[in-house]
């Protein structure tokens, strides 16, 4: 009974012996064979670092307005009687825009216009009396100061007469009526409003720390947008006040409108030109990838085998590329993670100020499918960003 019990328990531990050494063995088989399988090569496309030009500027948001553009206004009351335009009509200078009623104006005119002939007759014949030594020098005093009267009153009715109608006070495009005929209109009522969009004026404000690289004179780029930017101008006045509730100094500029593309009133993009600076490494902003560890782009590496033994491991250390080695040919290449400091940004490049050198390759497709050590394989004929582009745009 002994012995059979003991044979039991023998062939027990074998057996639970076998399973467990079973399952180890293909515990370890499994992970040897996921540990010598070969990922499968990415295709990425690249571009090799190269220090190039940058071009600085300090960019704003700011305002569109014509160089001459006003909203006109009637100086009298009355009635509208004629309306000369139509809306995004070109005018010139001094054209009748509108006429009000002025029938009684004309007559004051007509009455003082008579008035000052009898008082020139009256002058002229006092004159003449005193000439002949029958007339007091008083009484031509007294005619002349009449007759200067009658004139100032004339002039008066003319001025008058004259504000009864509106000009246009330099030629450009009118807007939208906003009266009709027929309407009686208060002194200050807006009939439309003129702009001259040949040559625009840009305001807008720079923070303080930017003052000191604002002249007069500079060049300024102005756009709809931060990407078209198609507008050249310089820079006309600076407010030599900073604002003291927003630390903001308000600076204008003029640019050239000749095709009419910009507005009045509309918000611009802009850009104020400074001198250019040599030996920047820049990149295209989509090659830079963001997390909670900092800024990194990923870097095609030749792959560093691993030695299995920890005593090899040493030996060949010294053997083993750094990690700044560029893959030779017809070796494998992986892509490293590197992290970098960015600097400034412009035209869709940013500075890189740490991190990279000059003949690193970079890739700049392709990253949503990598990981640090993934087997990369380079294909640039369908490359986004050609090698060249950022050293050229900067």
């Amino acid at each position: 009974m002994i012995k059979r019990l003991i044979l039991a328990i023998i062939f027990l531990v074998i057996v639970v012996g076998g399973l467990v050494g079973f399952n180890l063995f293909r515990s370890q088989a499994i992970k040897d064979f996921f540990a010598n399988m070969q990922q499968p090569a990415q295709t990425v496309s690249t571009v090799t670092v190269e220090p190039g030009v940058w071009k600085p500027g300090v960019e704003a948001i700011g305002t569109a307005n014509a160089l001459n553009g006003v909203d006109l206004t009637v100086q009298l009351d009355g009635l509208v009687e004629k309306i000369n335009f139509k809306a995004n009509q070109e005018v010139k200078e001094g054209d009748v825009l509108l006429q009000m009623e002025n029938s009684i104006q004309k007559a004051d005119l007509a009455a003082a216009e008579a008035e000052a002939v009898l008082a020139q007759q009256n002058l002229k014949r006092a004159d003449t009396l005193r000439t002949r030594g029958v007339g007091a020098v008083s009484n031509v005093d007294t005619t002349a100061s009449a007759a200067d009267a009658a004139n100032a009153r004339v002039e008066k009715m003319r001025a008058t007469l004259a504000q009864k109608s509106v000009k246009a006070p330099f030629s450009g495009v009118i807007g939208i009526s906003k009266v009709d005929l027929g309407q009686y209109l208060t002194p200050g009522t807006i009939i439309a409003t003129l702009q001259n969009t040949d040559v625009m004026r840009i305001d807008f404000t720079v923070p303080e720390q930017s003052l000191s690289s604002m002249k007069l004179g500079q060049t300024v780029k102005v756009g709809s947008s931060a990407d078209a930017l198609d507008f050249t101008g310089t820079i006309v006045g600076i407010d030599p006040k900073i604002d003291p509730a927003t630390r903001l100094v308000s600076v204008r500029a003029e640019v050239q409108n000749p095709d009419h593309k910009l507005t009045p009133g509309q918000f611009v993009q802009v850009r104020v030109e400074l001198p250019e600076e040599e030996n920047v490494i820049a990149l295209p902003q989509t090659t830079i990838i963001s997390s909670l560890y900092g800024d990194y782009v990923y870097a095609v590496r030749p792959e560093q085998k691993q030695e299995g033994a920890k005593a090899a491991e040493g030996e060949n250390a010294a053997k083993a590329p750094a990690a700044d080695a560029k893959p030779e040919e017809g070796q494998k290449q992986v892509a490293q993670q590197v992290f970098i400091k960015l600097g400034r940004r412009y035209s869709g490049l940013v500075e890189v100020t740490s991190g990279l050198k000059a003949g690193d390759i970079i890739i700049t497709a392709g990253q949503n499918r990598l990981s640090p050590g993934v087997p990369v394989k380079i294909d640039n004929t369908v490359n986004p960003i050609p090698a060249g582009q950022p050293a050229d745009k900067q």
